[in-house]
């Protein structure tokens, strides 16, 4: 693999030229051009992706694909002949006027962030500007103590996909750090999930470090294997490897008030010891601790049994009888590879997902698509962006509750029905010569309420097996011999699979972490894990958790790694703050933290997956949304651009009242 360079100039003949914009996405490419060459009229009203949201090509027709692609060619070799200098970044106008035509409407106030994104492969906008050895704290204010050689040492737990980007960004800046990491390599879930057919459901263009993208992804929806490679080279070219300290789990984490540092309890291979920083940052996610059903006589089952997450290898399932719990996100995945081998495969399915149409779900990239990237100057900027437009203005307006409409739990706004409608059909024409499934697997809930799947017909279609069975009768026990369901019939099987997804609502479980006064954060959270921007507690002070509470995106497109990138340049503001102000600790105030989390809450209860009773990993058993982000991916980086300081408590001033609206939004 090889992440993206330099760009090189185009060279080809026209033929080849022509050969290789097959291969583009047509909207990204039109933006390209038009802004390659500044003519925006390239950017043409009829060419406009009307079904942007939910179509590969954004729904256009052969002809309209054809003409694009004749107007790319064109402008191109205007460009190969002037020399295939790039131009620079788009300015603000021009940004407005791709971007809202790409998005149908105005797109003024997303220019900010967009300008981030529109950017060569070889730049990286936001790595931070400062270094740790040139900063001090200003004239004549003293430090909040005695001073370090070194004032700020940051722990990081987790070699994931969070981890590595603050490992990295920390080392941009000259900060020392050590990352602890439980497992033998990096890579996080992508090291753990190792279940057939496991693969990402974002784009694998969009899946990766901004700055760091390849330009060869294999598949459009990369599969664990790959991903898992993609991490161990990041760690690799970027230098990471010798700051990780592997199978070392973080047993405790105590904060020292008397020092203003976190103390670690560590396991590994020495044996137990403990280790100082000033600053503590957890990188453990929400989706690493597998969840087990509690269902009577789970343990009573006398063949092999397993979690996804955990998946056993060394049985074998040809010929076998294997019956499958579940059929989320993860069972979705594994079922049809498991129907290809398995001689009976017995689904036990509590609620059924809505599916997305996804037609090119598991096909391959085109190869050209690496040219393109490679010769294309913004290319991969204008193909990202497409990718993530849904995050920042489209799908979203499709959760929200319209208390007018009125929301039931077939929908709750208009938008959501004409949503449901269209996913309907999807599954209806798929069914035609199996009408007696489309009641089984039609939900009963509205769109959103639950995680929306990708979908290219295979999971219709490995229900229809000869050899496939789907049981909707809700599981009354497990004995040595099988599953028992509510109508009395006993499930005779062989093997028996967990796909019943993390308990995602366990925030930084197992470990014990003590704050202020001995205060225990699971006793504090108690079940209902909170955070101010999802990312620090008070009275944990320099704590901070990355996909924290309330940093999940349900579908609004986007990915985790963009969350994570906001998340780690707030982490490095907070670290910059405390080199530069001399201050020994930031300690959010509860004033604010609980000011923000009442905002968060309330716009969760007015969305498809807070509204519904249907059940969901997105809500915790207080009944709450400790995982989902209610708004926007645009909100979110606007909020975690840099610290305000008057958020934290310092000890000469008292707390003040936050309006959670205006708090960190005015930067």
């Amino acid at each position: 693999m090889s992440f993206l360079g330099p760009l090189k100039p185009i060279t080809v003949d026209d033929d080849a030229l022509r050969a290789h914009l097959e291969s583009a996405e047509v909207p990204a490419l039109l933006m390209t051009v038009a802004h390659l060459t500044g003519d925006l009229s390239v950017l043409r009203e009829d060419l406009r992706a009307a079904g942007w949201l939910f179509a590969p090509q954004g729904g256009l027709s052969a002809e309209q694909r054809a003409a694009a692609r004749e107007t790319a060619f064109d402008a191109l070799v205007r460009y190969r002949r002037a020399g295939s200098v790039p131009p620079p970044p788009p300015d603000r106008e021009t940004l407005r006027r791709i971007s809202g035509w790409a998005m149908g409407g105005d797109t003024e106030d997303m220019l900010p962030l967009l300008a981030e994104e529109i950017v060569l492969a070889d730049q990286d906008p936001r790595a931070p500007r400062w270094r740790a050895k040139d900063l001090a704290a200003p004239a004549g204010e003293a430090p909040e103590g005695p001073r370090d050689p070194a004032p700020v040492r940051v722990s990081i737990i987790g070699a994931g996909m969070s981890g590595l980007l603050a490992g990295h960004r920390l080392a941009q800046a000259g900060v020392p750090f050590t990352i602890y990491e439980k497992n033998e390599d990096v890579g996080g879930t992508w090291l753990e999930n190792r279940y057939p057919g496991c693969r990402v459901d974002v784009p694998s263009h969009l899946y990766s470090y901004p700055f760091a993208n390849r330009s060869d992804w294999p598949d459009h929806f990369c599969t664990q294997d790959q991903l898992l490679e993609y991490f161990r080279a990041f760690a690799e070219e970027y230098g990471l490897y010798e700051h990780i300290r592997f199978d070392t789990e973080v047993r405790e984490a105590c904060w020292e008030e008397e020092h203003a540092r976190w103390r670690l309890e560590l396991c590994g291979p020495d044996g137990t010891r403990s280790v100082r920083s000033e600053v503590l940052v957890s990188a453990v996610g929400q989706l690493n601790r597998p969840k087990l059903p509690d269902i009577p006589g789970r343990e009573r089952f006398a063949g092999p049994a397993f979690h996804s997450a955990a998946w056993d290898h060394g049985v074998p399932l040809a010929g076998r009888r294997v019956a499958v719990v579940g059929t989320g996100a993860s069972a979705y995945q594994f079922i049809p590879e498991v129907a290809e081998s398995a001689g009976e495969l017995t689904v036990f399915q509590r609620t059924p997902p809505w599916l997305r149409p996804t037609p090119h779900y598991h096909d391959a990239v085109p190869p050209s698509t690496a040219w393109l990237y490679e010769h294309l100057p913004y290319y991969a900027a204008w193909h990202r962006f497409w990718l993530f437009a849904p995050g920042l203005r489209g799908v979203l307006e499709g959760w929200i509750v319209d208390p007018d409409h009125p929301p039931t739990e077939r929908a709750v706004s208009a938008a959501n029905d004409e949503l449901r409608a269209t996913l309907t059909r999807h599954l209806e024409a798929q069914l035609t010569d199996a009408p007696e499934l489309l009641p089984l697997v039609l939900p009963r809930y509205p769109v959103g309420a639950k995680r929306v799947l990708r979908d290219n017909g295979m999971w219709l279609r490995t229900l229809r097996r000869d050899n496939v069975s789907l049981i909707t009768e809700k599981i009354s026990e497990i004995t040595e011999d099988g599953v028992r369901t509510a109508d009395g019939v006993l499930h005779e099987i062989d093997i028996l699979i967990y796909g019943t997804g993390f308990a995602a609502s366990h925030f930084l479980a197992p470990m014990r972490v003590t704050g202020i006064g001995g205060a225990d954060l699971h006793d504090t959270w108690d079940g209902d894990a909170r955070a101010y921007l999802g990312l620090t507690v008070p009275g944990f002070p320099n704590l901070f958790c990355l996909y924290g509470p309330n940093t999940n995106l349900s579908g609004q497109g986007g990915s985790i790694f963009y969350f994570s990138e906001c998340g780690v340049t707030y982490l490095l503001d907070a670290v910059r703050l405390l080199l530069e102000s001399g201050r020994r600790s930031l300690d959010v105030k509860r004033d604010v933290h609980d000011a923000y989390n009442a905002w968060v809450d309330r716009a969760n209860s007015e969305r498809a997956w807070g509204w519904s009773k249907v059940s969901n990993w997105f809500t915790n058993e207080k009944g709450r949304s400790a995982q989902n982000w209610p708004f926007t991916a645009q909100e979110y980086w606007r909020r975690t651009r840099r610290v305000d300081p008057s958020d934290y408590e310092t000890p000469d001033r008292p707390g003040r009242a936050a309006d959670p609206a205006a708090s960190s939004g005015k930067r």
